[in-house]
């Protein structure tokens, strides 16, 4: 039992010496369906983007370079991730585009309206309250600025990967959602022009939401003004 819960926390949290070794697999195995996901977004030259859980490294590695006039940050919750991914985007860092911080989705250390993009790859479905850090991501985001999760599985894709995802979901705790379900996770939080599209021979899926241009008043909630006020500035 020591052994399967060791497992499902390196891929939650990576640590040590089997968490770097996950890493380095998360940054091979995930760049043909981050490249698949990102190419349904349009991303400037000078947007700021944010990658929430960003693992080893390698998407921040990716969207710096699309981003040549811009500034990407990463945010993971796991020390080894922060560590891993800072070297390998150290020259992109000691130039100024590049800052990695360690923290939550559940409390992200930026102001309201500081993001053209958030990326999230292969993580939405650790977040610890998905629907409260779906809006807490929605703070961060400038007006009509873009969402995209990017997952290499779901539930109720037809693949062998997906069936075996579906299994460790009730030993892990992971949260896999149905396509629908990534949609109504999207509408629910507030978010606006929200498409989803699988990659069904792959069982890829790929979830996009925009934060509305028209917000009633300035801030989300009471709370969300507190929370803002005690976080530091991007």
């Amino acid at each position: 039992m020591a052994s399967r819960r060791t497992r499902r926390n390196q891929c939650q949290r990576p640590a040590g010496l089997l968490g770097r070794f996950v890493l380095w697999n998360m940054n091979s195995r995930h760049s043909k369906v981050t490249d698949w996901g990102l190419s349904h977004v349009s991303i400037d030259k000078h947007s700021t983007i944010l990658d929430v859980g960003c693992g080893g490294g390698r998407t921040i590695n990716k969207l710096a370079a699309i981003a040549s006039q811009g500034k990407v940050y990463g945010v993971d919750f796991s020390k080894e991730s922060v560590a891993f991914a800072s070297r390998i985007n150290r020259p992109w860092i000691d130039a100024g585009r590049v800052e990695i911080r360690e923290a939550s989705v559940s409390q992200l250390p930026f102001s309201e309206n500081a993001f053209d993009l958030v990326v999230a790859i292969e993580t939405h479905f650790w977040w610890p309250d998905l629907p409260s850090d779906m809006r807490e991501v929605l703070r961060v985001l400038k007006l009509g600025g873009a969402l995209i999760i990017i997952a290499e599985v779901y539930k109720g894709a037809n693949t062998v990967t997906a069936k075996l995802a579906e299994k460790y979901a009730l030993l892990s705790g992971m949260k896999l959602l149905t396509a629908n379900e990534h949609r109504e996770l999207f509408t629910n939080a507030g978010y606006s022009d929200v498409q989803i599209i699988e990659e069904s021979r792959k069982g890829w899926i790929c979830g996009i939401g925009r934060k509305p241009s028209m917000l009633k008043g300035s801030s989300f909630d009471a709370q969300g003004r507190a929370q803002a006020q005690r976080q530091s500035d991007v």
